[in-house]
């Protein structure tokens, strides 16, 4: 890709949205895309989790990038990035975890353990001498591992699937966090918690080591298949706008792969032209057939189709025009 942030950009906000799935908060991706575009008026409390979610993996990004470590403290900095609190490691027993007719499965270690099990976590996670594997495995027993201490009030399991990019990205098998495995879990989300179960209850990390492998082979070949739509759409817009119209730039194309929904204000900021001029464009490239104009409130946002339908498999909504 001409530009490696368009992908952390859209990429990461599935990510976000399928992995705050999993525990239950849904939004649609229009609501989380006028999130994006319009965080001041959003409404939904759905699309601001998941706008938290994307924040958090970009603030964890940037530290393991920096330090090529992944310490307590990333891990404690993206909870509180998620949680919008810095209540840190609970000071109260865990969830308890039950079956469906009511009977405790597990039970979380007690706050006292948390310290010492989160050193050891971190060790684990930082010294390649401790267990000598693969990284694709040490990744799997890593997630197992802190979900099982679940040192948290709340946010575990997404802070779990944020630290499972974050490793791989440590290890150098990823430059940029776009690996993300959450839409693979929340589609056999009964797997995903059985499995976790059958290790505490049965030993099986087998079985929970080949669920993990494949689910980062589907999850790379999937991937790898949108990448390349992403940069056949920006490559024929790219074409298109240069033929039709003198403003063309690339910082242009960049903006408008890396929002689904744009509007004046980002066209402003990225090209550092004038309010009317970034009206002036994005209106041209309505007319052009690039862009679709919307409506929320007062303002204006401009869709862009192509890239929204690789993203979600959906056609956008209608709208207010």
């Amino acid at each position: 890709m001409p530009n490696q942030a368009i992908l952390i950009s859209t990429l990461g906000l599935q990510e976000a949205k399928d992995s705050s799935a999993i525990e239950n908060i849904v939004t649609t991706h229009d609501e989380l895309f006028r999130e994006a575009a319009f965080p001041e008026t959003a409404t939904s409390p759905a699309a601001k989790e998941v706008a938290r979610y994307r924040e958090a993996l970009q603030v964890g990004f940037r530290t393991v990038r920096g330090t090529q470590l992944l310490t307590t403290n990333n891990i404690l900095a993206v909870q509180a990035t998620l949680e919008r609190n810095r209540a840190g490691l609970r000071k109260v027993p865990g969830t308890v975890l039950r079956d469906g007719a009511g009977r405790t499965v597990y039970t979380p270690p007690s706050p006292e353990q948390l310290p010492s099990l989160m050193s050891d976590l971190e060790h684990f996670i930082n010294d390649g001498s401790r267990f000598d594997a693969d990284p694709l495995v040490k990744m799997a027993l890593i997630h197992h591992q802190f979900e099982s201490i679940h040192p948290f009030y709340d946010g575990n399991g997404r802070t779990g699937r944020i630290i499972n990019v974050l490793y791989l990205v440590k290890e150098g098998l990823l430059d940029i966090p776009v690996l993300y495995l959450s839409r693979c879990i929340v589609r056999t989300k009964s797997d995903y918690y059985l499995l976790l179960q059958s290790v505490r209850d049965l030993d099986k990390w087998e079985d929970w080591v080949l669920y993990m492998l494949t689910a980062v082979e589907l999850t790379a070949v999937e991937s790898i298949a949108t990448i390349r739509q992403i940069k056949a759409q920006l490559l024929e817009y790219k074409h298109g706008i240069r033929e039709k119209h003198r403003f063309y730039s690339q910082d242009l194309i960049n903006n408008l792969f890396s929002y689904p929904y744009t509007k004046i204000e980002f066209i402003q900021h990225d090209l550092k032209v004038s309010r009317i001029t970034a009206t002036r464009y994005l209106d041209q490239l309505e007319a052009g057939g690039f862009l679709k104009k919307r409506r929320v409130g007062r303002s204006n946002y401009y869709v862009n189709e192509p890239l929204f339908r690789t993203l979600t498999g959906e056609h956008p909504p209608a709208g207010d025009t």
